[in-house]
């Protein structure tokens, strides 16, 4: 039976070889996605800032927005080992914070305590940025 096998060519077999990597179109989409909510979440944070409980500032969203950055990284890092890719929606925050700094057209502001600027980009840069310290250091 053995000199048989020897003569005949090797087949292959459809159901034996390995499937491409469709993963990647559904990578680029939820990366998109997150890179979205970044955004997103940035502008929620900065229109409720000002937010008041009666005379005095009560910046919540600040608060809510670095756990919800944190989600977002946390999620990012499920999907790719790259530290740099997964800090996506990070920059993408990041970046719509600073293009908010800049009066609008009337000379408008976002931002109208500078203090709230600061508690901003600290409570929502941290978690996020110290989700992705943690995530690089070796164990």
């Amino acid at each position: 039976m053995g000199d048989r096998l020897l003569r005949v060519a090797a087949r292959q077999h459809s159901d034996l070889s390995q499937r491409p990597d469709d993963t990647r179109a559904l990578r680029a989409v939820v990366f998109t996605l997150l890179a979205i909510d970044g955004v997103v979440s940035a502008l929620l944070a900065a229109f409720f800032l000002p937010l008041r409980l009666g005379p005095i500032p009560f910046p919540v969203s600040a608060l809510i927005s670095g756990a919800l950055n944190a989600a977002l990284v946390w999620t990012a890092l499920q999907w790719t080992p790259s530290h740099r890719l997964a800090g996506l929606p990070l920059w993408t925050w990041l970046a719509t914070v600073a293009v908010l700094t800049f009066p609008g057209p009337g000379d408008d502001a976002v931002f109208s305590a500078q203090w709230q600027l600061l508690l901003l980009i600290v409570a929502g840069a941290l978690p996020p940025a110290l989700l992705l310290y943690r995530r690089t250091q070796p164990r």
